[in-house]
């Protein structure tokens, strides 16, 4: 038995692999689609007297400059290149940092994500484990019926019924941006329950929060119901296991038998699914922020994709490629701790 550090280098050592896959997929994927950044960047230069020749011949010297002209092979090499060196490139629109761009938006990603994540596993885990007590009854019949009604509606669906319902007709929730724009706020680290803390500033703190709340909660509704099925069924399977008929005749109470026995040996399905759909959440994540105007990797990339800034795009999947996969090892680990068979492995 190689141990457990071995097991994490084994896991660790897929992650370069998948983003060299997912980072050749998003080049070339890019190039496939219609339209040109340099037509568009010299459409956009150009005066009401500019001739249609003259913005040809304009775009012609932005796709030399951009290295645009170099045949697809020599791009991608050359991508890679700077791949390899950690150089991200700059946008073509206005020469920002793809770094620094992705340094601003990525904390409000991870802020909505996780928050999503906490408000679905609160809402998943307790109505499952609910439902599984309460198998047959109507609060049963109610909580999958409202389980897979929540699955089925898609994000964009939500977004907008939710903005329709809490802020425009009821005004209780803001339903654009991270914080109100007459606050100032100077990021350190991006992330502003850290920056209210070490700026000693915890008037951002709820502001910050009635801005997530929103597409936070949205986000997770989906992901929730989802959620609440796999954990019945999980802890209804663990139920008719002989060990917890065995520790009901020992006299233990029901909480005893669900703290010690039910819950952990159902978590392996329930982790996994948790794990899985933290990957769909990001996705979901590009739809909410577009909706929500919210200043994430999500917006960020359908900007990008919208002007055909490859760099933006690049960029941004690279970003939530990496997070995904790094969920998915750390959920791999987390297997080992729940399950010391799987360390013999």
């Amino acid at each position: 038995m190689r141990g457990t550090p071995w097991l994490i280098v084994k896991r660790l050592s897929a992650v370069p692999l998948v983003l060299l896959g997912l980072s050749t997929m998003v080049f070339i994927a890019m190039r496939m689609l219609p339209g040109s950044p340099a037509t568009t960047l010299a459409a956009g230069g150009a005066s009401g007297n500019t001739s249609a020749a003259e913005i040809t011949e304009n775009a012609a010297k932005i796709n030399e400059a951009l290295g645009l002209d170099k045949s697809l092979r020599e791009q991608y090499f050359s991508f890679l290149g700077d791949l390899l060196t950690l150089d991200l490139g700059s946008s073509f629109y206005g020469g920002n940092s793809i770094t620094g761009l992705l340094a601003d938006s990525l904390p409000a990603t991870i802020e909505l994500t996780v928050a999503a994540m906490l408000i679905a596993i609160l809402l998943g885990v307790l109505t499952g484990i609910v439902a599984a007590l309460r198998k047959d009854t109507w609060i049963d019949t109610t909580t999958r019926a409202v389980g897979t009604v929540s699955f089925s509606l898609p994000w964009f669906a939500l977004g907008v019924l939710s903005i329709v319902v809490f802020g425009v007709w009821l005004r209780w929730l803001p339903v654009i941006g991270r914080l109100p724009n007459h606050l100032d706020y100077q990021p350190f680290t991006n992330f502003i329950l850290l920056d209210a803390i070490f700026q000693n500033r915890p008037e951002l703190i709820m502001p910050w929060l009635t801005h997530l709340l929103l597409p936070a909660t949205t986000l997770a509704l989906s992901m929730a119901g989802f959620i609440t099925r796999i954990v019945r069924a999980s802890v209804l399977e663990v139920l008719g296991d002989d060990f917890v008929r065995t520790a009901r005749m020992k006299g233990l109470s029901g909480g005893a038998i669900l703290r010690r026995h039910v819950l952990r040996n159902s978590s392996l399905p329930i982790v996994t699914v948790l794990g899985l759909q933290f990957g769909s959440l990001l996705g979901g994540s590009v739809i909410t922020e577009t909706v929500f105007s919210y200043p994430g990797v999500g917006n960020l990339l359908i900007n990008g994709i919208l002007q055909r800034d490859y760099p933006i795009v690049q960029g941004a999947a690279l970003a939530i490629a990496l997070l995904f996969t790094l969920v998915n090892v750390a959920v791999d680990l987390l297997y080992l701790a729940l399950d010391p068979r799987l360390r013999k492995a």
